[in-house]
């Protein structure tokens, strides 16, 4: 800390002290070297006699015999460094102090003096007085290690920047080349940055410097050699699994499975088994490993583990469709595991985790009472320096849901302060900081496309294929069907279908029939749509996407009205109806309103004139709460198309100037979102 900050420190408990500090310190700055060195025999003196004065097992005896220590054994040369260290430190705050009286001289002493004592005491660190500016001591480096490590998992942002951190790890590690953890937060700063070379160059120093050190031959007796060489390959494994690199990974996961097999170490095996699980997820689907894994953790005694392969296994089963209501006792018994061990990390995953499924699954209710509940969780674990644990993946993933949801009710508004929020929790530099981008893209994206902007929501393309592959392809697709390009967007979705069939992406695969059915119906292949729609229903109900059935089921009711049968299309819309009016954006929503209008007016044709009549009223009703939404998220096609036929009916009903108002807004909408020749009601979306 600077030295008037350590004056003032000293002032609050000892006034008079402050000033023998302060006049120690000038005399040896502004003397010579011999000064520096009488002061350290001043100490030495302070041991002897019959009644010292300072006992050698006191607090502040042990700390003087160790600085004392630590003075004598340096060279000649360090000596002078340390003392130019220590001229310049004093220079800089007189310095600092001369400018702040030059100041003085306008202002109150008293005002300025309280001000000044609120910034240095109350304010916070800044960087460079967090950043270490010369050779630290022993002690003085390891709780710089330990508070960054610490920051970096916590809460990224009050860490050092990853330039500035990696700069001071380099001053460290000029000064003491051997130092094993600064090579390890040297590793972990490299990974926040995605720098691999960096990473892995970090990671191995690390190890080789835990072996020469002999630090871990000391603590593990003769094992110490091997368990750090059996760490080394796992750890290498985990950084080639983080950036992709699959059969690296492999190879370096063997290499510690086998050393740890020689060694008979069951912990180091059972960490290898469930990174294990990881690599081959990639190449096919195998829970045995992952089942094994957690019984085997259960027994050692790694209730960390066993509790992470849990979640895993849940995460896996539900994208293989098995029972919720399974899959959630599953979670259930994890949170009575996290509790009893208090894993307060674990269980902001779970509650993460329950989101994404309750979201998997279309039930966006349950997802934001999940999303609340981790928002408003104090964390069990106490970290320091006042940093709360909330800038984790789990609150990132939940925050990315929450501003989703709010973006698909039309609160454009609460979803942006969301994500302007998440921008500045994770930093574009950040580790987490892809997870808030996709969703802002997709946002973004969704908002260009239902104000008819389709240049716009293509420029968007690019950045979401950069995060997501797979979403950036089905985005382009949506675009090209939105321009009229059908040939080109078939094509497209034909080679993802292929593609996520054979990863076993269902609820993507699902998107693209419906996608795929509703290019049929523009080509007039209503026909063709049925069974495509026929198997998006199936897989939806078969992997339990309750909120993708039911938008199926619309689909199938649109393809019934425009194969002539709308009142078979009633039927089932009541099945479907209500769990898009419970769960569904609110796009949806006003296009199951519009269908609903769409239906009763087909199916009016063959009623009585006074039923006829009646069901008319009740179609303007439904498009009136259709307009409704589609307002509510600035959709000018659908509500363009809602007031053409809102015209008409109205027109049938002789009611002239309700008719004549639509119309009015109709053309508005329509020369400012002109049709190209394709009929205007053509489709459910």
């Amino acid at each position: 800390m600077a030295l008037s900050r350590l004056r003032k420190a000293i002032e609050e408990c000892c006034p008079h002290l402050a000033g023998s500090v302060h006049i120690r310190l000038k005399l040896m700055a502004e003397g010579e070297l011999k000064d520096m060195e009488q002061f350290f025999d001043d100490l030495s003196d302070s041991f002897s006699g019959t009644e010292p004065e300072v006992h050698k097992t006191s607090v502040v005896g042990l700390f003087l015999r160790h600085m004392i220590l630590a003075y004598n054994k340096l060279s000649f040369s360090q000596v002078y460094k340390l003392y130019t260290a220590l001229q310049q430190y004093f220079q800089k705050d007189e310095k600092k102090d001369g400018a702040d009286e030059n100041d003085m001289e306008l202002t109150n002493p008293e005002e300025l003096d309280g001000k000044m004592e609120k910034e240095e005491l109350d304010g916070p660190l800044r960087e460079e007085e967090i950043a270490c500016t010369g050779p630290l001591s022993q002690k003085q480096a390891e709780y710089f290690l330990s508070q960054q490590a610490s920051l970096l998992k916590n809460d990224e942002t009050k860490a050092l920047a990853p330039a500035s951190l990696q700069k001071e790890l380099n001053n460290l590690l000029k000064f003491n080349p051997d130092f094993a953890e600064a090579h390890y937060l040297s590793y972990l700063n490299s990974i926040r940055v995605q720098d691999v070379f960096s990473s892995t160059h970090s990671l191995l120093h690390y190890f080789d410097r835990l072996i020469l050190t002999g630090a871990e031959s000391k603590s593990n007796g003769d094992e110490g050699y091997g368990r750090s060489l059996r760490y080394a390959a796992l750890n290498l494994a985990a950084l080639h699994c983080r950036f992709g690199h699959y059969q690296q990974a492999e190879l370096a996961l063997q290499e510690a499975i086998r050393i740890a097999q020689e060694s008979n170490d069951h912990v180091c095996l059972q960490h290898c088994l469930s990174w294990l699980y990881i690599l081959e997820q990639k190449i096919f689907d195998s829970c045995v490993l992952l089942e094994h894994s957690v019984n085997k953790s259960l027994h050692f005694g790694l209730p960390y583990l066993a509790s992470l392969g849990i979640q895993s296994l849940v995460q896996q089963r539900a994208f293989a469709g098995k029972a919720a209501n399974k899959l959630m006792d599953a979670l259930k018994d994890s949170d009575l595991l996290h509790w009893k061990h208090s894993l307060s990390e674990l269980i902001d995953i779970s509650i993460a985790q329950k989101t994404a499924i309750w979201r998997l699954y279309g039930r966006s209710t349950m997802a934001l009472q999940q999303a609340q509940t981790l928002l408003s969780m104090n964390s069990l674990e106490a970290v320091n320096v006042g940093v709360q644990q909330n800038n984790t993946e789990s609150f990132a993933v939940v925050l990315c849901h929450l501003a989703e949801l709010h973006a698909e009710q039309g609160y454009f508004a609460a979803a942006s302060e969301i994500l302007k929020h998440l921008k500045e929790r994770f930093p574009p530099n950040s580790q987490h900081a892809q997870l808030w981008m996709l969703f802002d893209q997709k946002i973004q994206f969704e908002r260009a496309m239902n104000d008819g902007r389709y240049h716009v929501a293509d420029s968007l393309v690019a950045g979401i294929t950069a995060l997501n592959s797979i979403e950036g392809v089905y985005r382009k697709a949506i675009v090209l069907k939105a321009q009229n390009q059908m040939s080109e967007a078939h094509k497209l979705l034909q080679k993802l279908l292929i593609h996520c069939q054979k990863i076993k992406n269902t609820e993507m695969v699902i998107r693209v029939l419906l996608c795929m059915a509703e290019l049929y119906w523009r080509s007039s292949c209503h026909t063709i749509a049925l069974p495509v729609l026929l198997q998006a229903l199936a897989l939806a109900r078969e992997y339990s996407l309750q909120y993708l059935a039911s938008e199926t089921v619309l689909n199938l009711a649109f393809s019934q009205l425009i194969l002539g049968i709308p009142e078979q299309a009633l039927n089932i819309l009541h099945m479907a109806i209500e769990p898009v009016l419970a769960h569904g954006a609110v796009l949806d929503k006003g296009c199951a309103m519009f269908l609903v209008a769409k239906c009763q007016v087909a199916s009016a044709a063959s009623y009585t004139p006074q039923k006829k009549i009646e069901a008319l009223e009740s179609a303007i009703l439904n498009l009136n709460e259709a307009k409704s939404y589609f307002a509510k998220v600035d959709c000018k096609e659908q509500l363009r198309d809602v007031l053409y036929l809102q015209a008409r009916l109205l027109h049938t009903l002789g009611r002239t100037q309700e008719r004549n108002k639509c119309a009015m807004l109709f053309r508005q909408l329509h020369q400012e979102l002109p049709a190209h020749g394709v009929p205007l009601i053509n489709a459910f979306k």
